[in-house]
């Protein structure tokens, strides 16, 4: 009986198993890739966190890499190149699976590119070129059409005249990148004796009171009579304009920058500032997180550019860089939130 019974109940499972239907697939969501990221760290290794804009590519980066399930380290050299190798191999010891680098030199930055690849991490170029280096990817703006931007503005507010060019740091590829688009524009204007390049100096690692020297040196060089002054970025247009005042210049010098850091931002409206060039970190914070990801889980990526480093055409990624003055401030950096309209407005 008691084997009849077993019997039975054998049957009547199997019957049950028969008529059960097949497990389906689950559907890939962003919840199911998140989980597959879990296991993900990104390492980004940031030369610097003086400028206010690189606090924003951190914070916007971690949050998009996290938002696609992933870990994240930073870690910022303070412009060191010795601290920024040791901090970089530190994270590549702890087994990132990724690292995303801002080098702080563009040359010394190399070192770290072979050590990570050596241990098989896959590494981007974020923003910074590394130079002499096999890296898997390169995603910044079109620099050389900031420059471009830059020079375009100021020839229509100043078509004639002396200028001067404060430019960035002479170890950042991006500086010189800009440093190219500026004079490609002002180069005809150059040769038909409209505008004369008085002054153009490099500014050590991007500070602005050594931006603040480089000006005063202009002034003094050229009499203080100077009708434009194109800065590489608004940190360093802000060091220039300190030298203005304190050398007791009266007139309103008109002066570009770039980054629309937000005092940038206000000096358009105290006309200050002529202009900025807006980039959009969180374009490029969302697509470099996309695209590490895509490195660290052995995926394809597709590019829109090629850019040669000195030792390999690199894949690039090239965002668009956009004029920024008083009048669209509305539709760009606030649509964007890149800034808030109660912090561009206060005093």
């Amino acid at each position: 009986m008691r084997r009849l019974l077993m019997l039975s109940c054998l049957f009547t499972l199997l019957g049950c198993a028969v008529e059960t239907p097949p497990l389906e697939e689950p559907d890939v969501d962003d919840n199911h890739e998140a989980v597959l990221n879990e296991n993900i760290t990104v390492g980004l290794s940031m030369d610097t966190l003086i400028e206010e804009r690189w606090h924003k590519d951190r914070d916007m980066f971690s949050e998009a890499v996290r938002g696609q399930g992933a870990d994240i380290i930073v870690r910022a050299a303070n412009g060191n190149d010795a601290l920024q190798i040791a901090q970089a191999e530190r994270m590549i010891t702890d087994g990132v699976d990724v690292l995303v680098l801002v080098p702080h030199n563009a040359e010394a930055a190399a070192t770290i590119v072979g050590r990570a690849q050596a241990a098989g991490i896959p590494v981007i170029s974020y923003d910074r070129l590394v130079k002499n280096a096999n890296i898997d990817l390169y995603i910044s703006f079109d620099n050389k059409e900031v420059g471009r931007l830059q020079a375009k503005a100021m020839l229509e507010a100043v078509p004639s005249g002396q200028y001067v060019y404060i430019g960035g740091a002479n170890t950042d590829n991006n500086a010189h990148l800009m440093r190219e688009g500026v004079y490609e524009v002002l180069k005809p204007h150059i040769d038909a004796g409209k505008i004369q390049v008085v002054y153009d100096e490099w500014t050590d690692a991007w500070r602005p009171k050594e931006a603040k020297k480089n000006m005063l040196a202009a002034l003094k060089a050229n009499d203080h009579k100077i009708d434009a002054i194109i800065a590489a970025n608004d940190a360093t247009a802000g060091g220039a304009i300190e030298a203005l005042t304190e050398a007791g210049i009266k007139k309103q010098i008109p002066i570009v920058g770039q980054d629309a850091e937000l005092q940038g931002i206000k000096r358009l409206f105290t006309e200050e500032q002529l202009m900025t060039v807006y980039k959009s970190i969180n374009e490029l914070t969302e697509k470099a997180a996309e695209m590490a990801i895509k490195l660290a889980r052995g995926e394809p990526i597709e590019t829109n550019h090629v850019i040669n480093n000195g030792k390999k055409d690199v894949p690039t990624i090239y965002l668009t860089p956009v004029t920024v003055t008083k009048d669209n401030i509305e539709e760009t950096v606030i649509k964007d939130g890149f800034h808030d309209a109660e912090d561009i407005y206060s005093d």
